[in-house]
């Protein structure tokens, strides 16, 4: 049944409600984003709710009844973050043309932001809040997930052959880029460190088909031998 507005219109619960939803994820976007900014400059000690609520033009009541605490938005905002990235570098790596350019742009877009030491941060508070463990355990198994679909679809589109299983070759990137990103950062490492560092233990991941560069040779030969229509013209 729809309700009569103050002005004597004629409100539906069902449009009011979408609009909440809306108003709703706007504001924990807001959040997340404001959050993310001021955690990746001071670390999660050094920023209050009031400093995210002020960053993000909100109330500091809005923080805690859309995250709680301050912990959860910080491991919130951290997994979304690294999922940001996750896509990102899939989707500049499937622009790229060869096996090797097709990993190295995956490990360049993944190792030169600082979405993943923010992820292993997160990872590092759920020893301490395991009910905020949940969470980083969805966000890793959708990085697994998300990898491997995009890096099976790459396989298949390009007759690229995988040197490993998709499922490993995938799991087996994400294993690494967080080691690597531990030791860096305790090491005080580059960015350009860690990509070199990457690409070293990750080492080739897929070969073209030989069948496929086979082919493809043989194409261009036949199309070499052929005389064009022009030619065949010019001849008669």
């Amino acid at each position: 049944m729809k309700a009569i507005s103050p002005k004597g219109g004629i409100r539906d619960p069902k449009h009011a409600s979408r609009a909440t939803r809306t108003a709703g994820r706007q504001m924990r976007s807001r959040l997340l984003d404001a959050a993310s900014r001021l955690f990746k400059e001071r670390g999660v000690a050094g920023v209050s709710i009031a400093d995210i609520a002020a960053a993000a033009d909100a109330f500091p009541s809005q923080i805690t009844y859309y995250f709680r605490t301050k912990e959860a938005l910080f491991v919130e905002a951290a997994c979304r973050d690294v999922l940001y990235v996750a896509r990102a570098a899939e989707q500049n790596a499937g622009k790229q043309l060869s096996p090797n350019d097709y990993t190295r742009s995956l490990v360049e877009s993944v190792m030169r932001t600082d979405a993943v030491g923010f992820f292993v941060e997160a990872m590092t508070l759920t020893r301490r809040r395991q009910d905020l463990a949940p969470l980083v355990e969805r966000t890793v198994e959708r990085l697994h997930s998300e990898g491997l679909r995009a890096y099976a679809a790459e396989m298949i589109a390009r007759g690229w052959h995988s040197r490993l299983d998709p499922e490993t070759s995938a799991r087996r990137f994400w294993a690494i880029t967080i080691g690597v990103t531990i030791e860096g950062h305790a090491m005080g490492r580059s960015s350009e460190d860690l990509v070199a560092e990457m690409l070293r233990l990750l080492g080739p991941q897929a070969d073209v088909a030989a069948d496929g560069a086979r082919l493809r040779l043989v194409g261009a030969a036949d199309s070499a031998e052929q005389p064009s229509s022009d030619n065949k013209e010019k001849r008669q």
